[in-house]
């Protein structure tokens, strides 16, 4: 079963036929919200809204591990993010929808792995890919059938939030390759490794870093919120193509 984490801009599906709403319990405390149980083209999904439904939560404060135990607990075998992001690179506009290969962690108190007594045993996670490639190749494929333009690849820098960055940040984080910046891909997608879920996300550029584009003296926050809202149902048109795109024959992979 496929769930849809929504960032920004995306606390709801507006496509998605909701059979049922539950509230989910975990040995990490509670997740961010009720889970959505529904349909996608016919297809089973759940959703989960990660800031929660009014969007109270701030990122270093959501539960990652309540929401990924949880979401694992239902049988969801595949994950994808939606989440969205600051452009580094000098191509990455607002606007633009990115599907990332790699992730940088400039996170720190968070809850980051669910090994966490001296009596359990622990592994060792092999995150040198950090997100499903088999995922990400089919949202790639799945933006190209519903015709919505999508970047291929990119280093997401998790930074701790929920304050911006600085100029001095971004520009360190620039030389240390980072292509677009954003506040809850770690420990989301560690956790998702240790639980084995296959895992990808999908970021939506809303505006420039600090010091780039439009943001050399500053980012507009409105502008921010407007230019999230305004992508997210391209967003949901890939989805919906993702959902279809399970089909190997469909997808044509």
């Amino acid at each position: 079963m496929l769930a849809i984490i929504g960032g920004r801009g995306l606390t709801e599906l507006k496509n998605l036929k909701i059979t049922h709403r539950q509230v989910m319990r975990t040995p990490y405390g509670e997740p961010s919200g009720a889970f959505l149980f529904g349909t996608l083209n016919q297809k089973e999904v759940i959703f989960l809204a990660r800031h929660g439904y009014g969007y109270t939560i701030p990122p270093h404060l959501v539960n990652y591990r309540a929401n990924l135990w949880a979401l694992h607990n239902q049988g969801v075998t595949e994950v994808i993010s939606v989440a969205t992001v600051g452009g580094i690179r000098a191509d990455l506009k607002p606007g633009d929808i990115i599907v990332p290969d790699q992730i940088m962690d400039y996170t720190h108190g968070r809850d980051a792995t669910f090994f966490e007594t001296r009596d359990t045993v622990y592994r060792n996670i092999d995150f040198t890919y950090p997100y499903n490639e088999g995922l990400r190749q089919r949202i790639l494929r799945s933006a190209e059938l519903a015709q919505q333009p999508c970047l291929a690849g990119g280093v997401y820098g998790a930074t701790q939030g929920p304050r911006l960055e600085s100029l001095a940040e971004i520009n360190r984080y620039q030389r240390d390759g980072a292509d677009m910046v954003g506040m809850t891909g770690m420990p989301e997608a560690a956790l998702a490794k240790e639980l084995e879920l296959r895992y990808a996300a999908i970021a939506v550029v809303t505006n420039y870093a600090a010091g780039r584009g439009d943001s050399v003296s500053g980012i507009n926050m409105e502008t921010v919120k407007a230019t999230a809202i305004g992508s997210m149902e391209r967003v949901r048109l890939v989805l919906e193509s993702v959902v279809t795109c399970q089909d190997e024959v469909i997808c044509g992979n």
